[in-house]
Parts: structure tokens; C-alpha cells; sequence
């Protein structure tokens, strides 16, 4: 028995990754890559993420498919990657080979059927007449000098419901030139012990040959049944970035690297340090989103919300695994909110190269847990807002707003209604205006009224967010008011631009009534 086949090897093997992006990938509801993109991503995944093969069309498909696949061709040959580029080709005998040749390439993945009911069915032919058919394909792209790998479309269920049509195929390609045959769980149906077991029997059966394993994620086991199949002896894995491919998708490139490498201790190709990069690209060029908490690429994977978590890494790394941020040219973040510690809040000063005493941390760190309650996340970039609005304060307390309702539209009053504590004294008003701000000054006007206390006016009223802040990031508000004979400045921090503007106002409200309480 040869032992390059033999389950769970002592010592550990080099799996090839295929990467098929560019082509099960674009068969992703909605995804068309443009020539470039197809270009553009080929280029990454061979030059900087090293993968060890693409897929990148079909043949036959459009003459925009011609184009890219010829332009990466191209460039392929001139790196040195020729023989690393693949096409998908159909058993047509001249047609597909042309294609592929007239594109400049050197690899066809023949489509073949993997199981005695799609031969029977779709093609309604005999397994010897359809094994005539593909040699006849096979001899021709041999003569035309093309390297030549195999997939058995459907094997998975082929294996199971007719396991004597896929080994009398097999037997009869086992001795042709094909390099890799290439089994597909096309429908995504099988489980890590049946993936195990089944791949196991073929390796052990044709011990000479290569196989490679395509997986499909519909029972969202795609990555675990990558590792079955490397256990049972392939040679190689097939994937694509970001988990594309058609229903649920084909499995992860990232995560497969990642586990085979941790996992199970392949040795590998690719350089990891690109996944995200490339995973990046990916999503920007198919409009595919990727979740926030897919592993290894997605956006907070590498942020930390609970204190006790950053409280663990400051005093030791308490938190820490293989998958460090690094690794993957990333970095780790401490995400500030509800849930915030002192040792969040101390990493993200460190980030800022801030120093705060005890005291002022304690403030700064309240605020934080209170702006949460309203918006989920914090980020770096939002915290100078918090810390200078929070340094600036004063503890008056001469005027407290207790509710407040705005309601605004297009080409209509804006309208406030209030509730306030003045000086222990509790009032409620309305009031109407141009805008939500405007309203509320009509409206907290009214109760000041009662204490001879007149808001002054707006000489500057600036709004800005953090830079590289989103949608959902905090909104500083300065207003700089005519107090007279000075300008005085006042500055509120509010997930709505509005309230960040009410703050403002409530706390030049507290001190004007602080010094009109003390000159008396």
C-alpha cells in the first residue's frame, strides 16, 4: 500500500490549494467579474497569496470570458505560472480544447459525469460510451499539448448510489494522462465521516493517482470535510475566496489555509499575510459582502468587546491564540461601549499615545458606558470627541434635561416637546421650529422665560465627525455663542447630530445660570 495515502500520516504533506473564484465562485447569484477584475484577482492569488492553482473560466462561455482569460494567460506565461492557470472544458472532443488554446492556455479541467444517473439521464449513455467520449477529448487535448485534469460532476452521490459505475470509470481513465481527478461534492451533501470514508477507499484503491477534493458548503461543513479529505490522503483542496460559489457556497480559502495549517500541520504554499488583502478585493469586485464576524477576514474577528478579554491580554496574553491579528497584517482592537473596562479604555489611549490620570479615566470611561446604551461600538477615532467634551465639563447641575422628543420631515415645522429640571423644579414645554435644534430653543426658551434667562445667540454652530468615521460614529458639536462683550464656545458629543447640539446648549444653560446663582 503506498503510505503517501495512508489516513492521518505520521508526518506531515504538502496540500496543494486550488482556488476557483473565477469560476464556481462567478457562478455566485449575481456576481460577473469584468475582465480586469478577473485579471486583477488572478494576479493576487498566484503572485502574492501563492496559491498553488486557479481555475478561472469556463470554456466557451462569452467572448468577454475570452478576453480575461487570454489577458491572464498572457501575463501567466510571462511570470512563469502557465501551467498553474486552469479551464474548465466539456467533453466535446475538438471544441473546448480550441477554446482553450486559442486563449493561450495549458491547462483544460475536463467535465466528466461522476455518476452512473447523470450519465444515464442527462446524457443517456452507456458508462463505456461515455468513457469513448472522454478519451477521445483526452487524446485530443493531449496532442494539442494541453495538461489535462478530471472532474467526476456529482461523484459524491455517484459514489454512494452506484459506486461500480465510478470505479469502472476510474478503471478505465486510471492509465490515460490525466494528472488530477477531481471529486466534487456537487451538491453538498456529504458529512466528514462519509467524506473520510469514501475518499479513503478511493485513494487506497488507485494508490498511484491523484486526487483532489471539491467541496460545497450547503450543510455548512465544507471546511470540516476539507480536513476529512485530507485525512483520507488527497493531494489537493479546492476553494474560493470569501466562501463564493453557487447556493451556499464552496469552502473558505481562508479558513481551509488556516486549519490545515493549524489543525492538522500541512505544509502549504500560500502566504498568509495577503488573505485579507486579497479577501478585500474580492468582496469590493463581486458586491458579496462578507459577515463582520467571518473568521479570519472578517471586520471585528480581531476586536475584543468584553473589559475582562483586555483586562486578560494587558496582564499576559490571557486571550491570545494562533490566530493573531498579525499574522494576517492585521491588528487587534479593544472595542469601547456598554461593556468596557479600564483596560479597554487603557488600550485604545495607548493606541492615541493619551495619558489620563485614574480620575479622569473614571469619567471618560462613564461616558463611554452611557453612550452605549445607545450606539453598539465606540471606536478609536470617536474617543478624543469624548475625552474633550468630558475634560471641559462641569459638574452644575442647575438644569437637567430629562426627556426629549423631536419629530422633523421634509417641508414641514420641526416640533419639540421636553421635559426639564430646573433648579429641582420639574417643567414640560413645546416648541416649533425650522429645524430639530431650532425647536428645541423655542421650547427650552419658554422655561428659561420663568427665570429671567435668555439663551444668547449663535455667532458659529460647526458639526464634525472623527476622521475615517462612518455613518454610526459619534457627532461633535461646537457652538460658539454672542455672549455680549465675549464669544464664549460649548461643545457636545451625541450619536445624533442633533442632541450633540442640545448638549451644547444644556451646558451653556448650567454655566450662565452657575454665574448668575453667584453674583446674587
Amino acid at each position: 500500500m503506498n503510505t503517501r495515502h495512508v489516513a492521518a500520516a505520521a508526518l506531515p504533506r504538502k496540500i496543494e490549494l486550488m482556488d476557483t473564484t473565477l469560476r464556481d465562485g462567478e457562478q455566485t447569484q449575481g456576481v460577473a467579474f469584468t475582465p480586469m477584475e478577473k485579471v486583477s484577482i488572478a494576479k493576487a492569488l498566484l503572485q502574492f497569496l501563492r496559491v498553488d492553482r486557479i481555475e478561472v473560466a469556463s470554456a466557451r462561455v462569452s467572448e468577454g470570458e475570452k478576453e480575461a482569460v487570454s489577458r491572464i494567460n498572457q501575463w501567466a506565461a510571462e511570470e512563469g505560472f502557465a501551467e498553474r492557470v486552469e479551464v474548465l472544458g466539456f467533453v466535446d472532443h475538438t471544441r473546448s480544447v480550441d477554446w482553450i488554446k486559442s486563449t493561450g492556455g495549458s491547462v483544460i479541467n475536463l467535465l466528466a459525469k461522476g455518476s452512473e444517473k447523470h450519465c444515464r439521464e442527462q446524457l443517456g449513455k452507456t458508462l463505456e460510451q461515455h468513457c469513448a467520449d472522454v478519451l477521445q477529448t483526452i487524446n485530443y487535448a493531449h496532442e494539442q499539448g494541453l495538461k489535462i485534469n478530471l472532474y467526476l460532476e456529482d461523484w459524491s452521490n455517484g459514489y454512494k448510489d452506484s459506486p461500480e459505475y465510478v470505479y469502472g470509470f476510474m478503471d478505465k481513465l486510471q492509465h490515460s494522462s490525466v494528472r488530477h481527478f477531481m471529486l466534487p461534492d456537487t451538491l453538498g451533501v456529504m458529512a466528514p465521516d462519509e467524506v473520510f470514508d469514501s475518499l479513503g477507499d478511493m485513494c487506497r484503491r488507485y494508490p498511484d493517482l491523484h486526487f483532489d477534493f471539491h467541496p460545497h458548503n450547503d450543510y455548512g461543513l465544507a471546511t470540516a470535510n476539507v480536513m476529512a479529505a485530507v485525512r483520507a490522503g488527497v493531494s489537493a483542496v479546492h476553494c474560493t475566496v470569501n466562501c463564493l460559489g453557487e447556493r451556499a457556497g464552496n469552502a473558505s480559502l481562508a479558513e481551509v489555509a488556516v486549519v490545515l495549517r493549524d489543525k492538522m500541520g500541512m505544509q502549504l504554499a500560500i502566504d498568509e499575510s495577503h488573505l485579507v488583502r486579497i479577501s478585500d478585493m474580492v468582496e469590493n469586485f463581486s458586491g458579496k459582502r462578507i459577515a463582520a464576524n467571518a473568521p479570519i477576514v472578517g471586520a471585528d474577528v480581531f476586536t475584543q468587546t468584553a473589559g475582562i478579554h483586555a483586562d486578560g491580554d494587558q496582564k499576559g496574553g490571557l486571550y491570545k491564540t494562533k490566530l493573531g491579528p498579525e499574522r494576517f497584517s492585521r491588528t487587534r482592537s479593544y472595542a469601547l461601549g456598554k461593556m468596557s473596562g479600564k483596560a479597554s479604555l487603557k488600550k485604545n489611549l495607548e493606541q492615541l499615545e493619551l495619558d489620563l490620570s485614574e480620575e479622569d479615566q473614571k469619567k471618560v470611561l462613564a461616558r463611554i458606558v452611557s453612550i452605549g446604551d445607545s450606539k453598539q461600538t465606540i471606536t478609536t477615532d470617536d474617543l478624543p470627541f469624548i475625552i474633550a467634551d468630558v475634560l471641559e465639563s462641569k459638574n452644575y447641575q442647575h438644569i437637567e434635561l430629562l426627556a426629549c422628543a423631536i419629530n422633523s420631515g421634509m417641508d414641514l415645522q420641526s416640533t419639540v416637546s421636553l421635559r426639564v429640571n430646573v433648579k429641582g423644579e420639574k417643567h414640560q414645554a413645546t416648541g416649533a421650529g425650522s429645524g430639530g435644534f431650532d425647536a428645541f430653543i423655542d421650547a427650552i426658551g419658554k422655561v428659561l422665560a420663568r427665570y429671567d434667562y435668555t439663551l444668547p445667540a449663535l455667532a458659529d454652530y460647526e458639526i464634525r465627525i472623527p476622521k475615517g468615521g462612518h455613518a454610526s460614529a459619534l457627532t461633535e458639536c461646537v457652538i460658539t455663542w454672542d455672549c455680549g462683550n465675549e464669544l464664549r464656545k460649548t461643545r457636545g458629543v451625541h450619536v445624533n447630530q442633533v442632541f450633540a447640539g442640545i448638549q451644547a446648549a444644556i451646558k451653556l444653560i448650567n454655566i450662565q445660570l452657575h454665574e448668575m446663582a453667584a453674583m446674587r
